[in-house]
Parts: C-alpha cells; structure tokens; sequence
C-alpha cells in the first residue's frame, strides 16, 4: 500500500525552525516563525484567557460533542466581532474551523462545490501554505500582483489590472489586514476600487483576515472586510483567533459564508455542516469556548482588548524604532517603509544570499523572502538586527 509514498518537501518555514533549535550559539534571534513574542521571547497566556478557562473549567459538566457546525453562541460572538453591523444573519452561513487554516481550507472546498469550474487568485505574494492547499487540491489558481519590491509597498495599479482579469465565479483570495509576508495593506480607498472590480467580474472574494487588532485596531483592521462583505452579494470570510486571543494551539477559527439570497443560506449551511462532517466531524470546542465567554463577558472582553491593544502598541513601537536604527546608520529614509507596515511581519527586500548572510555572521533567522517577524523583536535586539542588515548590504 505504501510502497508508492514520495518524500514531501519541508515546510520551509518548519524547516528554519528546526535549523535554529540545533544552533548553538549564544543571543541567537528567531524572525521567521509567525507567532507572537513578548519582549522576554516568551508567548503569553492571556489574562482573560486564562480567567475565562478558569470558569470553563469550574462550569463544565460534560466534554459531549458541541453542535456540527459549532457552539451556536461561539459563532454568533465571534462573526460580530469581525463584522460588526455589516453581519447579514439572514445571508450568513457560519462553521466552526480548526483554526484559521483550517477556515481556509474549508472554504476551497466550498467554492468548489459552488463552482468546480472556478480559478483561484492569490496575492503575489502570499502565505505559503495558501499556495500548497491549492496545490495540493488540484484547484487551477493565478497570482496578481500586490507587493512593490522598489517601495516595499502595494503594487496598487498592477492589483487591479490582474484582478480585473478575473472570470465570474472566481475565487479572488484577500489578505483582510496584516498582510502576510509583506506587512503592506490596503487604505480603505483602494478597498473600494477592489469592491467595485470585483462588482464588475462577478468574483467572489475569500478574505483571510488572521490578524484583526494587530494592525490599527480590532474595528480599523476589519474595515476592508466589511467593505466587502456589506457590499458584495456573494463572499466568504476566514476569521483565526491564534493571534489575537493567543490560543494558537487550542485551533479556533470561523468561515463565514454570505449568500446572495436569504434563500440560499440554508443550502450553503448544510453544505458547511457536509464539509466539516466529512473532513473532521464534530469541531473542537476548547478554544471556541474561550473566545465565546470572553466575547459575552463586558469586564473580561474589556480587559482582553486592553491586552490586545499593549501587544499591538509593542509591535509599533518595535517597527518605529528599527525604523529609526536603520535611518541613523544608513543616513537615508529607504526603510521606512518599515514603520509604514502593519502587523507581524515585513518583507525587506534582501536577496537570499543576503539573507542567508544575516544568518551566518548574526544568528538571525529569517525567511528566505527576507520576511522577518517584528514581535520576535525587542528593544535590545534592534540594533543588532539593524546592523547586521546594513552588514548585509540590504
């Protein structure tokens, strides 16, 4: 039977965790895994996650299944978190996912019961493992360009000549907020310009939307996907809670599917419960469970946000700051664009060979696209991280 397994290429971003576990040397720095740092390297446990496990714990009576698609409660407090007023409960079918990947997926094999004819569109460049479901999926899928490598900014007008290429029923895949690699986002304004494209294709949008409140704000970081969903017909919203509830290993998330009639939504809920039937079952509840009695709690949800806010404040603060190494070393304001991101992460621009020579003489670790992670950072690891990419040649 198993005589026909290859071997599988590593996950790169797997693969660097691994080399940096085996090097010895002293102060080493981890920027490429995309997970949360405090200023100690360490990621935290919540307040509020930690008192609301507490009343789970002391509250529970049964570890029986949740409902199919998911605690009803879970899905009613997170979907208005994301979208706000803009939630159509008539049109929207929901499913609790394991995790924000786990949304994504979901909503691939969604789009394709609608439309098996359909191709998919993803940002250049995108999240890595977007491209290897597709793959893997056998779903046709084209790239549109998105990140500027001269002004390490939103190649806009390259954006919507590739969207506007899109076929009606295509599935055009959006970074909500936080754009992963590149930390480049869109202003509202060019949301709109994407809105009114993809009114004129006939695309639907799938918006991934992993790090809402890392960026401007919890209801800043959303405006774009409320946009889209208040002002298309047709859209699907993958929403992951690892980043901003820091539950990254309990896998909660949500796919959320607008329909263009009300009478459609009970279709396209079967069709969610069908998914998830065949792929997993019953959802997992822990995490789901967690936000759900954060969300519903005014003194646990106010404290939770306040959190929220100091991790999103720390991230700035670290992007100004290596901002201003940079300037003060190289005498030139060509990294500001560092400070002018959003998020986790940035795309510097260095070559791989750069790169890989930030590693060698530095103990840095980034990604081989010169993708780094911000929180990674502190203030005593700027600098070094500053002069090792002037070193560079960056």
């Amino acid at each position: 039977m198993f005589g026909n397994l290859k071997p599988q290429a590593p996950d790169k971003i797997l693969a660097l965790m691994g080399e940096f576990r085996a090097d010895p040397r002293q102060g080493k720095i981890d920027l490429g895994v995309g997970v949360y740092k405090d200023p100690t390297g360490l990621t935290p446990v919540m307040r509020a996650v930690k008192e609301a496990e507490r009343r789970i714990w002391e509250a529970e009576t049964t570890k029986s299944y949740t409902a199919l698609t998911g605690e009803p409660a879970y899905l009613d407090a997170l979907s208005a978190m994301v979208l706000g007023r803009t939630r159509d409960s008539d049109r929207t079918a929901m499913l609790s996912t394991v995790g924000g990947t786990g949304a994504i997926r979901q909503a691939f094999e969604m789009a394709r019961m609608g439309n098996p004819d359909l191709t998919v569109h993803v940002s250049d460049p995108t999240w890595p493992n977007h491209v290897s479901m597709l793959k893997f999926m056998g779903l046709p899928f084209v790239e549109y360009r998105y990140f500027d490598s001269a002004t390490r900014g939103v190649d806009f007008e390259g954006m919507k000549e590739d969207l506007a290429r899109a076929k009606k029923g295509d599935l055009v895949l959006l970074h909500g907020c936080c754009h992963n690699p590149t930390g480049a986002n869109l202003t509202l304004e060019q949301w709109a310009e994407v809105v009114a494209i993809l009114e004129r294709t006939g695309a639907v949008p799938l918006v991934d939307l992993a790090y809402q409140g890392f960026g401007d704000g919890l209801d800043e970081d959303a405006a774009g996907t409320r946009l889209v969903v208040s002002s298309l017909p047709d859209a699907l919203v993958a929403a992951s809670c690892s980043k901003n509830f820091g539950i990254y290993r309990e896998r909660a998330g949500l796919l959320m599917v607008q329909v263009a009639d009300p009478a459609q939504r009970e279709l396209a809920q079967g069709a969610l419960a069908f998914l998830g039937r065949q792929t997993y079952s019953f959802p997992p509840d822990h995490g789901a469970r967690i936000v759900q009695t954060i969300l519903e709690d005014a003194a646990l949800a106010a404290d939770w946000r306040a959190e929220l806010e100091q991790v999103r404040l720390g991230m700035l603060s670290l992007r100004q700051q290596l901002a201003a190494e940079l300037r003060s070393l190289t005498g030139s304001d060509r990294f500001d664009f560092i400070e002018l991101h959003r998020g986790m992460f940035s795309r510097l621009g260095a070559t791989p060979e750069q790169v890989q020579k930030i590693k060698d003489d530095n103990a840095i670790y980034l990604v081989g696209d010169s993708r780094l992670n911000i929180a990674g950072l502190n203030r005593d690891s700027v600098p070094v991280l500053a002069r090792a990419i002037v070193e560079a040649g960056v």
